[in-house]
Parts: C-alpha cells; structure tokens; sequence
C-alpha cells in the first residue's frame, strides 16, 4: 500500500551516503581538515570543528595573509579550552570567505578571533559559519555539505592532511577546540544618591547614572512630587488594610503542631531583636500572644543586626 503523501527531494537536499566516503581510508577518526578561500587566497588548515563556538584565525596566518593589524576590533571576551586554559583574542576581524565552486559557491563576510597561541591548524571554522552556511558534516565521509541558490555543493576533507595536523596537536598538546567564555555575572548599573527632601539626608533615593539629562531631570521631579507613597520608617506606615496585604500561616488543622526549642543568641544579637520587636509592637505592627504551640524562633538577616 503506498503512502498518501510522498517526501518531494529537491536539489538543495542535504545527505550522505557510502558513496561520499569513496576515497576515504576507513576505518578513521581523523579530523575535518579542509581548504577555503580567504582574502582571495586558498587557506590550507583549516579544521572544521562542530565543537567551537567561534571561528578562530590564528595570529601567524593573519601575518602570512598581510592583512592591516588595524581591521582588528577590539574583544573583551576570553576564550576557554575544554582543559580550562583561557586566552584573549588579539581581536576581531572581517573577511571575504569563499566556499565551493562555481556555479554552486558561497561568497561570504565571516568574523574571525585573532588568536595568539601555537596551533597546527591555520583557521578553525566553528558553529557560527557552519550554521550560516546551513551546512551538514560529515567526520564519516570527511566532507562538508551546504546548500546554494544552483543547489547543493561540498567541500572535501583532506585526510593526510589532518593526520599530520593530528599528530602534531597530540605532540604539542594544543588547545584548538575554544568555546567564548560568558560573564558569570551581570554587570551592575551604577546608582546616585538622590535627595528627595532638601535638607533631609535620611530621605533619599537612588537612580541609575546612565540616565540622559532630561529623563533624570524628568525622573527627580517625578519622584519629589509623589513623596507620599515613600515609607522612611515604621511610623510612615501605620493602620495597612488587609485588603492590600496580610500574613497567614498555611497550616494543616489535622496536624499536629510542631514547637521550636527556644534558642539562644549572643548579648548583641539579642539586644537587636529586643529592640525591632519593641519598635513593631509600638508601631502596632505585631501584638503579643499567650499560646506556645506555635513557636518559631526569630531569624536574623545578615546585614541587620550588630556583629558578635
């Protein structure tokens, strides 16, 4: 019985078969090492790696190709090896990269890190490029596959080549697999001390210093004229309806309740306590209570109180 629908191949399907592993010695596990176009001149070297997440031009090729040291931009970002070695690009740079042959070749503009370390590799073509290119790989058939507006081209891997490439990196121990390092943190917008009330240094506020001049201007005048939703202390904050907010223990009637043993803390931690708890039943903030069976003791915030 045959099927409703028919899969339609067109000519800028991609896939690989055992005939595009003819030339190729098998069994192997040697690198993608293949030949491109940059700058108008043919590049040997170049390792295709699925595993980089850059493109990177090492700093001897970029010397051999004599191109102008002031087409490098600058990059802050190290690159991180899987052994954890870190390096710093000497730069960022643009260049025309041809792939393929005519009628069926991509001509491209590709940003290269400028990397300067030893490496047997010239060029290293990483997961930017090849899905730009909407390219396919294969370490099998040693052979990279993208599609064209006059179909589907290749790009074949040079197998003695990447054997001798290998050995080298194994005798050298070379790092040629580099990923970008990310920032761990996000940077923080730095803050200005606003005054809201002239002559009233508790009162105040604070305001990104990226601001332009207007919309700072525009942002102080905002916040001065709307003082009454700020609350400097308890007292600003009397009689809050449980409409807006209320605190309520989700508790489990059937259970039974859990009590605390009390603890103890130190003369200056004490003391802290004994004086917020003063300074919320005074505000009526909190009341005081004759039953022990639900008994939590007081937690400290670090920052809060005096240090021991």
């Amino acid at each position: 019985m045959e099927p409703l629908f028919k899969q339609r191949r067109t000519n800028r399907d991609m896939f690989f078969n055992e005939e595009d592993a003819r030339g190729v010695r098998q069994p192997h596990n040697d690198p993608l090492v293949t030949t491109l176009t940059i700058e108008g001149f043919n590049t040997k070297r170049i390792l295709v790696d699925n595993g980089s997440s850059a493109d990177i031009m090492y700093l001897p090729d970029f010397q051999q190709l004599k191109l102008d040291p002031r087409r490098l931009r600058p990059f802050d970002s190290p690159l991180v090896s899987f052994s954890g070695d870190r390096v710093y690009p000497k730069g960022i740079v643009t260049l025309k990269v041809i792939v393929g042959t005519y009628p069926k070749q991509l001509t491209c503009q590709l940003d290269f890190l400028v990397v300067d370390c030893p490496s047997s590799y010239n060029v290293i073509i990483g997961r930017p490029t090849l899905n730009r290119w909407k390219a396919a790989t294969s370490t099998y058939c040693l052979k990279v596959k993208f599609p064209t507006e006059d179909g589907v081209d290749e790009v074949k891997g040079d197998q003695v080549l990447a054997r001798e490439c290998y050995q080298a990196v194994l005798a050298a121990k070379e790092n040629h697999t580099w990923t970008i390092e990310e920032e761990k943190e996000d940077k923080v917008e730095a803050l200005e001390a606003v005054e809201l009330v002239e002559g009233e240094t508790a009162k105040i506020t604070r305001i990104g210093t990226t601001l332009s001049l207007e919309i700072r201007t525009k942002l102080v005048q905002f916040l001065k004229e709307n003082l009454d939703v700020f609350a400097w202390s308890h007292e600003d904050m009397p009689g809050i309806s449980h409409q807006v907010i209320q605190h309520e223990l989700n508790v489990d009637p059937g259970r039974k309740p859990v009590q605390q043993r009390r603890r103890v803390f130190a003369p200056k931690r004490s003391q802290a306590i004994t004086d917020e708890v003063n300074k919320l039943l005074q505000e009526g903030f909190i009341r005081e209570v004759y039953y022990l069976e639900w008994l939590a003791n007081v937690g400290l915030v670090k920052g809060q109180f005096p240090p021991t």
